[in-house]
């Protein structure tokens, strides 16, 4: 199994559900590797439970081994033509196909299903059409941000502090953007929640969601951010579920306030066919079972059981941690037990047990 970021799964597991602020879509891997051939390393299917593994595979234009090639922003030619073929296929609805870094420096491609009559279809707010804008300062950080976190992750540097509420990353160069979105977000507090709202740029919306989660206040932003999850952009949705996941893990101290962050809203999302709904929701609901509740467990057993057998079955160890680690806490295991059977190699005795969990 691949295990890009510490020496073992568990580790590697464990900073990239809580360290990676990116948890790269196609847009920042586009931008990244403009100009490059990746080889794909993974490739994982999800969302099916009436078409056939074999019915998706004889669609793709691409399979494992095959190389792919990153430029201009855009998603390479073979994934689009990919997912034309799957939305055509009988009883397929939409299908999305992600991108992500990495395994073994190849690419993991994420193979979304959304089926006909399956679960129900997400249904999000209309695009905002406002003009308010992040100052220019902001928006530069932004950029230096991503800049700085991507070279950070490829040398393994991607842990985080969450003890302040908000993510402050080990690497030096990253920290330092983010201890500027501290001021910002104490200058331009009101300024960040109107562009999150309102404006019609998709780009300086998701930023706004990031820099808020640095706001002094952080209760009185959960619900800017928790309405953000219902952006009809992918990238929208990603930061706001990406500060929230960061708000859930942060332990409360003496000086710091954690706000609570609201389970059900993420739920839903574990059945989204875009993977970054799916990769965030599971990292925040990781966090937010912690402390198991019955009742948050067996609301997620109820609407979601089958979505995270799919994802625990992941062949990236660090991408099926949430999800093995939420059914293994449904099937009454506790964690420590859970990562030692995953690091044996026996996931299955825990998927199987969560199935069979009354």
């Amino acid at each position: 199994m691949a295990r890009l970021l510490a020496s073992n799964p568990i580790e590697f597991a464990r900073t990239r559900v809580a360290a990676a602020a990116l948890l790269l879509s196609i847009l920042p891997l586009a931008r990244e590797a403009n100009g490059q051939e990746l080889s794909i390393g993974i490739i994982d299917i999800y969302g099916l439970r009436r078409v056939s593994v074999d019915q998706i595979e004889a669609a793709l234009t691409f399979k494992e081994g095959d190389t792919i090639s990153m430029g201009n922003d855009e998603p390479p030619r073979v994934l689009t033509e990919s997912e034309s073929r799957l939305s055509g296929l009988p009883g397929v609805t939409r299908a999305r196909i992600n991108p992500v870094c990495c395994n073994e420096g190849r690419v993991i491609i994420f193979v979304g299903i959304e089926e006909q009559g399956g679960a129900p279809t997400l249904r999000f707010r209309a695009a905002p059409t406002g003009s308010a804008r992040l100052a220019d300062d902001i928006v530069r950080s932004g950029k230096e941000f991503f800049e700085a976190l991507m070279p950070a992750i490829q040398r393994g540097d991607a842990g985080e502090d969450h003890s302040q509420g908000h993510a402050l990353n080990h690497d030096p160069a990253t920290r330092a953007v983010e201890e500027r979105f501290v001021t910002y977000a104490k200058r331009d507090l009101r300024q960040l929640r109107l562009v999150l709202r309102t404006s019609s740029d998709r780009n300086q919306r998701a930023l706004a969601a990031q820099v808020l989660g640095y706001a002094d206040d952080k209760k009185a932003v959960v619900g800017d951010l928790v309405r953000a999850m219902r952006d009809p952009s992918d990238e929208v949705r990603n930061s706001a579920m990406r500060t929230l996941l960061v708000f859930a893990d942060a332990q409360p101290g003496r000086s710091v306030s954690i706000p609570r962050v609201p389970v059900e809203p993420f739920i839903d999302f574990l059945n989204s066919p875009v993977w970054s709904d799916r990769n965030k929701s599971s990292g925040a609901l990781l966090a937010l079972s912690a402390k198991p509740d019955p009742r948050v467990l067996a609301a997620v057993r109820k609407k979601a059981l089958a979505s995270l057998v799919e994802m625990a079955r992941w062949k990236s160890v660090g991408h099926a941690y949430a999800a093995f680690i939420i059914l293994a806490r449904i099937a009454g295991y506790s964690d420590e037990v859970a990562e030692s059977l995953l690091d044996r190699g026996e996931r299955e005795s825990v998927i199987k047990a969560a199935i069979a969990r009354k």
